[in-house]
Parts: C-alpha cells; structure tokens; sequence
C-alpha cells in the first residue's frame, strides 16, 4: 500500500529520534567510562579508559620547553606539562590556549613545583598517568652518529637530547594522512578504525616509532602482513598493518627480535581484508598505524584494549625521520647513521623480557 506524505514524516521523525538517543546513550557510556578511570587511576587502580586529544601546537610547544630546559636549572617535563593543562581544562583541549602555557613555564621556572601547582586539580594524576603512557618514550637522552668515523674506522657518535622517537616512514619517503581514528569498517563486522592511516607509495620503508620488542608478526585477515612492537616499559603496543605483497618484512624479523627505534621493519602495502594470506584486499596502498595503551594484562587483547587517536602524534613524530640506505646485493634497507637507545642499553643490561603474545 503506498504511504502518504504523513507517514512518511512519522517515520523520519521516528528515526531522528532513535538516532538522538542512542548518540547520547553513547556519549553517556564513553563520558561514564571516562569518569570510572579518573577516579581509579586516582584510587591507584589501572586506567581503563584514555582520551588523548592535545593538538600539535601543544605537543610540540611543551616539548621544546622541555629540550630546552635541559641546559637550564630548572628542567621542565613536557609530560607533566600537558597532563597538568590536561586537569586544568577538565580534558577538554578545545580550551587550549599558548599563554596557559607560558605562564604555567613561567611559574615553573620561578621554581614552583608542578605538584603544587595541580594541588587543586584533583585528576591530574590521572592525565599524568595516561600521559606517560603515551609519550614516556618518545623524548629523552640518545646517541646518533655524524656519518664520520675515528681513526679506527668506528663511527664518530654524538649525544643529543630530544624527540627520539622516529617518523614510522623514512626519510626522504612522502605521505598524507587524515584524522580518521573511530571511523567506521566493516569488512569482517562493523567496527572502529582504531589507528591512522598512512597513504604512502608501495614499497615505502616503515621504520619502528620506538624501540621495543616484536611480540606479533606475520598474517591476519583485517591488517594482513602487520607487525606488532611493544614498548620496553610495557605500556605501548604499535600496530603496523596492511604490509606490501611477497616482502613485506625485513627479513631477519621473527617474535621476541628486540629493534631499536628508526630501525627498518617493513614495506608500505596493501594487504589484507581476505582470508587468504598474501592478497591485495585493500584498494589503496597505505600503512595502517596504531599505538595501544596497556596498564594491566587485562587490556593486551580483547573487549578491554585502550587505543588512542595517534593523528596529532604523527605531526610531531614528522620532525624525526630516520635516514635509510641500501646496500647493493642486499633486500632490505640499513639506517644510515649509527643510533644508541640508553633504553635497550638499560634493557639489556637488566635482562628484562616482554614475552610475545599468541600471533592474533
């Protein structure tokens, strides 16, 4: 029977308001669940939730008052900087101002302790924890060589202070990327895009963000050739998907192989979304990419896993590319300058061990 204009208005209305309330329902469940970890993390309990959303001009701002402070007196930590922002602001960084910054720097300086200054913010433990786990290992103390070598023939190596995490494309190697961490998929069942995309030729190198252990690699239907890497503190998991066809990994790779940040790891692709291993399921070659946030081994798989919107970090990790080269007779490319990570040097030295996990 044909339905007439008034019911046709019925329905849309009817839909409007279904959709009115299950936004809201879920923006109630994401604002609860929120809410449940400010007070855990303040009860010292682990973060089941993180929101990660300072803007680049923040992250990058707080990161060089923290280089720079480095030769001063007073050493200022761009982690405590922004979770202390962080609190003031409720979490909402549409707030953001530079001069809340600046005068938060000034205070600092002065020689007020960030901990008086959040006496009042009652979560900014919270965001200092949450913080930490995001960035913890991305600035710091490293060794880099200056292509030169000494009269032995070893490299000529140079300390530094700052970002030493690195770009996950090698230098010299394009990409464009957009905002679309929590958009939908569907392929397989609908779900969120839990990572940011890369577009970037096939063929590009992927170098490691950070060093870590390997404890993933090999062949899933959704992220096809992919590699995952857990942080040496434990805290971050890298996710690198959608691998070139036929080579995807440099080729010494196994689970447990230990890689130093700005190392090769893999090739730009487009595998995945079939069940059949080694296809182009993809319609565009691009590196998915995705950090996870782990505070308790409840959350390394499964409906509990924390993933954080890395589109703002891959603008700051783009001042950090590492230089590669190719040797001639060999498949894969080498870094061209000599790193050294006091991290793994630390690692090492104290035996530590991240068992991988079952390849998912």
């Amino acid at each position: 029977m044909p339905v007439n204009w008034k019911q046709k208005l019925f329905g849309s209305v009817c839909i409007l308001l279904v959709a009115a309330i299950g936004c809201n329902f879920i923006g109630a469940v994401q604002k609860y669940t929120s809410s449940q970890s400010l007070v855990q993390a303040a009860d010292g309990k682990p973060i089941q939730w993180v929101t990660f959303d300072p803007p680049y001009s923040a992250l990058v701002k707080a990161m060089n008052y923290d280089i720079e402070s480095q030769s001063q007196e007073i050493q200022i930590d761009w982690v405590d900087l922004l979770a202390y922002l962080s609190a003031s602001y409720w979490g909402e960084w549409k707030k953001y101002k530079a001069k809340d910054m600046e005068e938060t720097v000034e205070k600092l300086k002065s020689g007020v302790k960030i901990e008086e200054l959040a006496a009042d913010y009652q979560y900014f433990s919270y965001y200092q924890q949450a913080y930490t786990a995001v960035l913890g290992g991305m600035v710091g103390e490293y060794q880099i060589g200056n292509g030169e070598t000494d009269a032995s023939g070893n490299p000529i190596m140079e300390t530094k202070y700052g970002l030493k995490a690195y770009s996950p494309i090698a230098y010299g190697y394009s990409f464009s990327h957009y905002d679309d961490f929590g958009n939908s998929r569907n392929y397989g069942y609908k779900r969120k895009h839990l990572g940011n995309d890369l577009l970037a030729s096939i063929g590009t190198p992927i170098v490691a963000v950070e060093s870590g252990i390997i404890t993933h690699i090999g062949w899933n239907q959704y992220g096809g050739w992919r590699i995952g890497i857990r942080s040496l503190d434990g805290k971050r998991y890298y996710y690198y998907a959608h691998l070139r066809k036929d080579h995807p990994f440099r080729q010494d790779l196994t689970e447990g192989t230990l890689v130093e940040a700005g190392d090769l790891i893999g090739y730009v692709g487009m595998t995945g979304y079939s069940t059949k291993e080694n296809v182009n399921g993809m319609q565009v070659p691009h590196l998915h990419f995705g950090m996870q946030l782990i505070f308790d081994p409840s959350q390394e798989e499964g409906e509990h896993e924390i993933w954080i919107d890395v589109y703002e970090i891959i603008k700051l990790l783009e001042k950090h590319k590492s230089p590669l080269l190719q040797q001639e007779g060999q498949s894969d490319y080498i870094r061209k300058y000599e790193f050294v990570d006091p991290t793994v040097e630390e690692y090492v030295r104290k035996g530590s061990d991240i068992t991988p996990q079952p390849s998912n």
